[in-house]
């Protein structure tokens, strides 16, 4: 009788693990989905048809002052409620539905596009700052819903297109050859614990934070509870919307410098902070307990994307692979370096990023937005 224990290499790999890949321009050049399509594809085998999903940065650039939200609808009378909650509380600059061509995708929901402008009236009603107004009526709608509509993409001059399919079908469905960005990040997704639907499917998205993810959050109810408490409702059935929020208020609302994000997302162990330099282990000690809600536990490897910036991290034990390299102005972050070395055989450097490690990939000029 065949025993694993005895044998563990008789299969193939371990296709229980999502793909994960992004590529930025550092001089903020735009290029087309080619490259990214490819890359991700190579990993089709992380993936069962259950989610694939692409952020794109910089392709909306005569809309750039706009937010542009991407919608997707289950219902015409979900689309009604919605639109008439932008028109009291945004100025709809343009609203279509999003382009697409018949594919190889399931079931696909009613997907509309809308470039707004926060009502400063409002605005100043309410005092709140704009994204943070845009953050509210985001949260707001997607909660009243409850499933019929969700906002899957909030930011500006960005966007994220995903849905229920391999890779390739969702680029084909939204006609992804059509667009160009300077930063691309693309998942496919293996579901375990939680359903493959359309909104659940990576990346996932807040103003322009968007997070695509492989692995498995074991803390999610306490990440969830603890972000209730600064008003942010989690409400696609999946543990990675978490991360996408964390990053939100750690970085943009309590301005934590975000080399020390990693410090509270997946901070050393306790036997380790006791045995550091006094400062550094005051320091490390007060971020645990302030943020004792945001420790992502389990095994995880996330790439993180904002304009300017592709951000990777892998859990402290580093139980998820993500793989970084250059090549002259393109840095790569990926679940496997053979899906870099598809479009780039000849790298200037790669590594294997390190427990609890952040890299950052930068856009070495402003990027307007």
């Amino acid at each position: 009788m065949w025993n694993g224990a005895n044998n563990p290499y008789e299969y193939d790999k371990d296709t229980g693990a999502c793909a994960l890949f992004g590529m930025i321009n550092v001089e903020g050049k735009r290029f087309p989905s080619k490259d990214p399509v490819r890359a991700i594809s190579n990993m089709r085998e992380r993936g069962n048809g259950l989610g694939s999903g692409f952020a794109v940065y910089g392709i909306y650039p005569d809309y750039r002052e706009l937010y542009a939200f991407h919608v997707m609808y289950l219902n015409h009378q979900a689309k009604r409620d919605v639109e008439k909650v932008l028109e009291e509380n945004f100025r709809v600059v343009l609203s279509e539905e999003l382009p697409t061509k018949e594919a190889k995708v399931w079931n696909p929901p009613l997907i509309w596009r809308y470039f707004v402008e926060p009502l400063t009236s409002k605005m100043r009603e309410k005092n709140l700052t704009e994204d943070d107004y845009v953050v509210k009526n985001v949260m707001r709608i997607n909660t009243a819903e409850s499933g019929r509509a969700l906002i899957f993409s909030s930011g500006k001059n960005m966007g994220v297109f995903k849905g229920v399919g391999y890779p390739e079908e969702i680029a084909e469905y939204f006609c992804l050859e059509e667009y160009e960005g300077y930063m691309w990040i693309c998942h496919n997704r293996y579901p375990t614990n939680t359903p493959g639907w359309w909104g659940g499917a990576h990346p996932f998205n807040l103003l322009d934070w968007a997070v695509a993810h492989n692995g498995e959050l074991s803390s999610y109810g306490t990440n969830r509870r603890f972000l209730a408490t600064y008003g942010y409702e989690c409400t696609m059935q999946t543990d990675t919307e978490v991360l996408t929020y964390a990053f939100d208020l750690l970085v943009r609302r309590h301005k934590i410098p975000l080399e020390l994000v990693p410090k509270i997302l997946t901070p050393p162990f306790w036997n380790e902070i006791d045995c550091m330099p006094q400062r550094q282990r005051q320091l490390l000690t007060a971020l645990r307990q302030i943020y004792s809600g945001l420790l992502m536990n389990g095994p995880f490897s996330i790439i993180v994307a904002r304009h300017g910036q592709m951000i990777g991290l892998v859990d402290r034990i580093k139980l998820r692979p993500l793989t970084a390299a250059m090549k002259g102005n393109f840095f790569y972050l990926s679940s496997e370096e053979a899906a870099i070395r598809v479009v780039q055989p000849t790298l200037d450097n790669v590594w294997n990023l390190h427990g609890g490690e952040i890299v950052v990939g930068m856009v070495k000029v402003p990027v307007l937005v």
